[in-house]
């Protein structure tokens, strides 16, 4: 008998189950039976966007850290250059 192998499901699909599940407008038997998953799945998808909900809203760290880093590297890139620059000039009074 051939093994069955398990479905790997998009994170995209795995949300709109588990948003369906929240708005509780049909069962989870129904949405299960509609997006052909079992039930259990339904109810731990469910947690999962309860549990995780709060960082969606979270203030503060993601893009601000982006951009102080980005102005960091920029500055050491242009830092990098000029000590470039100098060191050819260098190197070319000795040829």
């Amino acid at each position: 008998m051939p093994k069955k192998t398990r479905k790997n499901h998009s994170t995209t699909f795995k949300a709109q189950v588990a948003l369906e599940a929240v708005r509780e407008q049909s069962t989870v038997a129904e949405i299960a039976r509609r997006h052909k998953v079992h039930a259990n799945q339904v109810y731990k998808w469910k947690q999962e966007l309860l549990a995780n909900l709060a960082r969606a809203f979270e203030h503060g760290g993601g893009a601000q850290e982006t951009t102080d880093r980005e102005a960091e590297l920029l500055q050491k890139i242009g830092e990098l250059a000029v000590e470039r620059d100098f060191l050819s000039r260098g190197l070319e009074r000795f040829r």
